[in-house]
């Protein structure tokens, strides 16, 4: 099979946002598999907001110290492929045919009527596979929703690391803050250790009671570690970092916000742990693994002149904190935003976070079949924003093109940008859609 139609066959099988409170299936067939996620140490994270950037900056850290590394994060910005990726790079086309192709009749063995292995345990079971095939020498895994019941719970993290937690996915994991906690707690272990970034009293509490419950270890952002200064710099900002076996300083990271600061430093907590022993990691190594990040989407400068950022936050925790690092990093006079939101999230939240920072709005929709109407997003936006700052675009090229026309209009010098956000669609689908128009 070539990688067009593997692609096409797991998209047959469901959609992203499923959610089933089993793992019966992945577990069933991983064991036909013979187990490829107990072939390596694991970081296992999740939380609500920040998880692929802490993720990747995990990678980044463990690479640098000349380890083999697979990371399987979701969703994807642009390719499919972008989930599963050994040193930092996704599986080729070929090789994610290969995968697939490799563990497909397992897969058929293990469905049965009616209770299909699906979309996100497919890929779950593929990043396995790859890792353990490559082979890595660790694993930084993070859950699609939730924890307890994610698919890739059936993996046991040596560190569990729990980004912040905010309301999101509340129809299928909680009403609360307690509620999604207590879901997401679920990848702490019996023997591991925990890493919690700064929470929600709320929240803490629970994660602190499985902890507990579980005999784990904690090392909690703000108390065993945690950022101990930040100055913004040209291109991203710059770091002195308190970590569980040291302080690092002059650690330059090229990532917008104090949200970033903190998921930097929960992975430099989470390497700390996997390496054992007392002696802090090399400061030259933390700084150059740092220096080289990246987190695609994630309040990334697509293009200048004028000015245009893109973002994936789609809930409030995530929006709040996008909005602060925007506010921090860039001297906007005026901004534009264009929007495209999921119907299932909190969008007047979202747009009630907005409505101080943009001068205009343009609402649209993005590729996905879950995306609100651009007219429905503006009979919510309106009352916000008043009916003269908000325009109606069917397509988000077209409302790219309107944002950035706006703010080509205010002239060079008058410090006006663009904001694309909303969803992880929503970046992803302008990215593509940028990087077109560059190559153009």
């Amino acid at each position: 099979m070539d990688y067009r139609a593997v692609e096409r066959a797991i998209l047959d099988r469901g959609v992203e946002w499923q959610f089933e409170p089993t793992l019966d299936r992945i577990a069933a067939l991983l064991d036909l598999l013979g187990s490829p996620q107990r072939a390596y140490p694991v970081i296992h994270i999740a939380g609500t907001n920040g998880k692929t950037s802490t993720a990747r900056l995990t990678e980044a850290l463990l690479m640098e110290r000349n380890l083999r590394v697979g990371r399987f994060t979701s969703p994807h910005l642009v390719s499919m492929r972008e989930r599963i990726t050994v040193d930092g790079e996704p599986l080729s086309e070929e090789r994610f045919a290969q995968v697939y192709e490799e563990i497909i009749p397992y897969v058929e063995m293990t469905d049965t009527q009616g209770r299909r292995i699906s979309f996100f345990e497919l890929l779950t079971a593929m990043a396995f596979a790859a890792f353990a095939d490559t082979p890595v020498d660790v694993a930084v895994i993070e859950t699609g929703m939730g924890g307890s019941w994610d698919a890739t719970n059936v993996a046991d993290g040596t560190v569990a690391v729990i980004t912040p937690i905010s309301l999101d996915h509340t129809d299928r994991l909680g009403p609360d803050i307690p509620s999604i906690a207590s879901e997401k707690a679920g990848i702490i272990k019996p023997g591991a250790t925990a890493v919690l970034a700064q929470q929600e009293l709320a929240g803490a509490e629970v994660l602190m009671r499985r902890a507990a419950e579980v005999g784990a270890v904690v090392a909690r952002e703000g108390l065993e570690f945690g950022v101990l200064s930040r100055e913004v710099a040209l291109g991203g900002q710059l770091l002195t970092l308190r970590g569980l076996k040291g302080v690092y300083d002059e650690v330059f990271l090229p990532l917008y916000g104090a949200h970033q600061a903190g998921n930097a430093v929960c992975a430099l907590a989470a390497v700390e742990l996997l390496t054992g022993g007392d002696d802090p990691l090399d400061v030259e190594l933390v700084r150059q693994a740092f220096a080289q990040a990246s987190s695609p989407g994630r309040m990334e400068v697509m293009r200048r002149t004028p000015t245009v950022v893109i973002d994936a936050a789609h809930n409030p925790g995530g929006m709040q904190a996008s909005l602060d690092g925007l506010h921090e990093a860039f001297d906007f006079a005026k901004v534009i935003g264009v929007l495209a939101v999921a119907r299932d999230k909190d969008v007047e939240a979202l747009l009630e976070l907005l409505e101080p920072v943009l001068d205009q709005i343009i609402v649209t929709r993005n590729s996905s079949p879950r995306s609100l109407a651009p007219q429905e997003l503006a009979s919510l936006a309106e009352p916000i924003f008043g009916e003269d700052r908000v325009h109606v675009v069917d397509r988000l090229d077209d409302a790219i093109d309107q944002g950035i026309g706006i703010a080509d209009a205010e002239g060079e010098f008058s410090g006006t940008g663009v904001l694309i956000t909303g969803s992880v669609i929503t970046a992803g689908d302008a990215r593509r859609l940028l990087k077109a128009d560059d190559a153009g």
